[in-house]
């Protein structure tokens, strides 16, 4: 009788909980050797192929793209095969791969409706490795329905509505990269036709049933509508959080939950500034100051041990906003650089962030972070500490204000300051104290 053998999804890395499948490597039916690709999954930080733990015929696949499975939860289910290379007992990852048919069946992550998983919008893909055997396994570009591309640029063209098969491939060995996709999305020239255009008859009732729906202030009588009471349910279609925006829900959830958020906010008067300074390393620059004048606020905070462990490095985690959620990756030993170091280090981040190209590894041990959204609007703002760390600086919009002088007044530019802490860990003189030094830092000429 033939062993079968179910794989439960491993921890991808840092305890996630769950991860999304993004692209299969093969349907049920196919035969795979050990250690082949067997599909690439989304967690909180990374795009990662999972390889084959067997070779032999897919029986059972979890779902399709799109569907969120959970850590420890059957991810496929084979049949050994004998006259294929298997993995020795001692080889084995550690990870629980699950049991043979006779055990009790592992849960599975319900796939979506079919309806919701014909289109699958990707969520914050970002490019790392994962451990597998006793190796770490970098990602590959692979070669799927004649098209060599790395997972991430496979799900960047999902994002985008590309169809890989008409993009000009530019990369090695005649893989997709990355800027091969955003240039086809730019020029249109790879649109997915995924269905035909519906026959004129279809259009009808569906321009019909729009029609009814129509709002209007006016009944069908021309007397005002009244409106809905406040108990009705609001109509769409909800859908799950994946990837990075997944993450960022539980995170936040997790920090409301531990801190104890306290702000203080003022401005900082640069109208002493010569031409050429850059805001961003200007930020970053006064804030290595501030961290070295109070110590306490470049820290960790254990809330369970009660314990604060004091940095002598400052890492910035940078936040920086996309569509698919918020990243922060560090600008590691940032009391090590100048002013180009900075720029040089921040624009790396950011193209690493936009390309889906940085390592899980510089998305967290940051301890202190910034948040520069003055670049978009707003002024002042309450932004949130993430434990370990015990401190988050955000910059809101510069501005000008008239500011008394000797004799008079003056038109000053200013930038608004606002330092959230965990009193926790810091104290109010603490925190007051490290704004007094930012502010002086910024208040410099150079």
């Amino acid at each position: 009788m033939s062993q079968t053998k179910s794989f439960n999804l491993p921890d991808l890395g840092e305890g996630l909980p769950d991860a999304t499948i993004v692209e299969w490597f093969v349907k049920e039916g196919d035969v795979i050797r050990l250690d082949e690709p067997l599909v690439s999954m989304e967690t909180a930080k990374a795009v990662v192929e999972v390889p084959s733990p067997v070779s032999g015929k897919v029986l059972k696949l979890a779902g399709a793209a799109g569907d969120i499975v959970v850590t420890g939860h059957m991810l496929a289910h084979f049949e050994i095969d004998p006259n294929l290379p298997q993995r020795a007992e001692g080889q084995d990852t550690g990870h629980h791969h699950g049991a043979p048919a006779e055990a009790a069946p592992v849960p599975v992550a319900a796939p979506a409706p079919a309806a919701a998983a014909a289109e699958r919008a990707d969520e914050g893909t970002v490019v790392g490795a994962m451990v597998s055997s006793n190796a770490v396994h970098t990602e590959q570009a692979v070669a799927v329905g004649g098209v060599k591309a790395m997972p991430a640029v496979r799900a960047m063209a999902r994002k985008l509505g590309v169809d890989l098969t008409r993009v000009r491939a530019t990369g090695a060995d005649g893989a997709v990269t990355m800027n091969d996709v955003k240039q086809a999305a730019a020029a249109g020239t790879a649109k997915v036709g995924a269905t035909p255009a519906p026959a004129p008859q279809a259009a009808a009732p569906l321009a019909a049933a729009r029609a009814e729906t129509t709002r209007t202030p006016l009944s069908a009588a021309g007397k005002p509508m009244r409106t809905a009471p406040p108990g009705m349910v609001a109509k769409g279609q909800p859908e799950p959080l994946k990837g990075v925006r997944r993450n960022m829900a539980r995170v936040m959830a997790d920090a409301h939950s531990k801190v104890v958020p306290t702000t203080l906010n003022d401005d900082a008067d640069i109208h002493a500034w010569m031409p050429g300074n850059d805001m961003t390393s200007r930020l970053v620059r006064a804030i290595v100051a501030a961290c070295q004048a109070v110590p306490a606020m470049n820290a960790w905070f254990d809330g369970d041990t009660l314990t604060r462990t004091l940095h002598a490095q400052v890492d910035i985690g940078i936040a920086v906003d996309t569509d698919d959620g918020l990243f922060v990756p560090a600008l590691r030993n940032a009391d090590m650089l100048d002013a180009r170091g900075v720029r040089e280090g921040i624009n790396r981040l950011r193209q690493q962030v936009e390309d889906r190209s940085i390592a899980p590894s510089e998305l967290s041990g940051y301890t202190i972070s910034l948040s520069n959204f003055g670049m978009f609007a707003g002024r002042y703002a309450t932004p949130v500490v993430v434990p370990p760390c015990v401190a988050i600086v955000a910059a809101g919009r510069a501005r000008f204000q008239l500011t008394p002088v000797m004799g008079g007044v003056e038109t000053h530019k200013v930038i608004p300051l606002s330092v959230t802490f965990d009193h926790r860990a810091c104290t109010g003189g603490e925190a007051a104290r490290f704004l007094r030094a930012m502010i002086d830092d910024l208040a410099l000429a150079h």
